[in-house]
């Protein structure tokens, strides 16, 4: 569903400000995959997501989702193949929009738009039906302004919204960060769920080492632009954390793990 081939990404290049933050990655992901992507802060792991949605050009390198070339395709082309879902709860979704908007807005995306009544009443069932999945209470507040939502409710919107076209791909980048542990923890099983219900295709970026580990089929730990571990089936889940910070000290040559890993 997802090849990466060789691709390379240099910001600043020419400048004292240099930094080589995609060095030489390859990357294939089968269809229907769940990859957790780990690494500390300048691994290059939200490089690489930005790369494979179209929000920075790759210097060198190809990629490609469900067999179309789309290296240089622009973002908003590539939105028609990807489902986002940001650390920001504020962003994929219209604050001062209804959910209901919110959900005709995800449901039509791609669709053509022709003169007529917004939402009709089936819609409005169907829209009850999926809110209802979430447990949150959303199913009876469908006219509610989205801003008036708890940072959880909204990631679950979005979440919800990311999946509703079934895209080609999903990515979850770092989308639990800024909420508090409870919440993050119903964010993940919900993610889990929509993922195992649509089959889909997803990476999920994470800071703690334990949801990458509890979470997908595969993990990925980056490290100064690079990816060092590759994990799945049996051997992933027989991870712990040690055996996992032991991996990244040899796989990296360093022996100072990212405090930022050891903190999650």
């Amino acid at each position: 569903m997802l090849s990466i081939q060789h691709i390379s990404k240099t910001f600043n290049a020419g400048t004292v400000n240099e930094k080589l933050a995609l060095n030489d990655v390859s990357l294939e992901l089968a269809s229907g995959e769940f990859l957790t992507i780990i690494g500390g802060n300048g691994a290059g792991k939200s490089v690489l997501m930005s790369a494979i949605a179209g929000v920075y050009p790759v210097d060198s390198g190809s990629i490609w989702i469900d067999g179309v070339d789309v290296t240089r395709q622009p973002e908003y082309r590539r939105a028609a193949y990807i489902g986002r879902v940001f650390q920001d709860p504020m962003m994929g979704t219209a604050a001062n929009m209804g959910i209901d908007e919110n959900l005709a807005l995800a449901y039509r995306r791609g669709q053509h738009r022709g003169l007529r009544w917004g939402i009709s009443h089936k819609e409005q069932a169907r829209y009850r039906e999926l809110l209802a999945t979430l447990e949150l209470g959303l199913e009876d507040r469908l006219t509610t302004k989205v801003g008036l939502l708890s940072g959880g409710q909204r990631q679950a919107l979005t979440l919800l919204m990311a999946t509703l076209q079934h895209p080609r791909l999903l990515i979850l980048d770092e989308h639990t960060a800024a909420l508090d542990p409870r919440t993050a923890k119903r964010v993940l099983q919900l993610s889990r769920e929509l993922i195992e219900a649509n089959n889909l295709t997803a990476i999920m970026i994470t800071h703690n080492m334990r949801d990458a580990i509890a979470f997908g089929s595969r993990l990925v730990m980056m490290y100064d632009g690079r990816m060092i571990i590759d994990i799945s089936g049996e051997e992933k889940r027989a991870l712990t954390v040690a055996s996992l910070l032991a991996r990244f000290e040899q796989s990296s040559g360093s022996d100072e793990a990212d405090d930022t890993l050891l903190l999650a």
